[in-house]
């Protein structure tokens, strides 16, 4: 994965508040990947921007394996990486990028669209890897 989400700290408890959602049996999705929701409860790896987002991939999901559910965690602090064009302040608000697993400043349509990720805990420059509160 060309973007790695790490996970820093988990929150709440039980630890990351993870929550189960159906995900394609074919489908193989890295552990750490930010994912989105579609229809029904259904968890799919995000891939543009104004998708809902759902939380971080708790565990590989590996295709072919049988499995139709995957975990993601929604409550935690996590590495995250700023898009090309992505730099935030501190404390801003920050939504899925077009570019899968990285994000970018969030704006009205986000808060319309679920599409935050999380905010900012460290100053964002494009390209940067910073430290991102996630509270799904």
């Amino acid at each position: 994965m060309a973007a790695e989400v790490a996970i820093i700290e988990l929150l709440g408890e039980p630890r990351g508040c993870p929550v189960r959602y159906t995900m394609a049996e074919a489908t193989t999705v890295a552990k750490g990947t930010v994912m989105q929701i579609t229809d029904p409860r259904t968890a799919s790896a995000h891939s543009n921007i104004d998708q809902p987002i759902a939380g971080i991939l708790a565990m590989e999901k590996v295709g072919g394996d049988g499995s139709t559910v995957g975990t993601v965690y929604t409550n935690g602090i996590f590495d995250i990486t700023a898009a090309a064009a992505g730099a935030v302040a501190i404390g801003k608000v920050c939504a899925a990028s077009a570019t899968a697993n990285m994000f970018t400043m969030s704006d009205a349509n986000d808060m319309l669209q679920n599409s935050m990720i999380g905010y900012c805990m460290e100053a964002a420059d494009n390209d940067e890897r910073v430290a991102v509160r996630i509270l799904k």
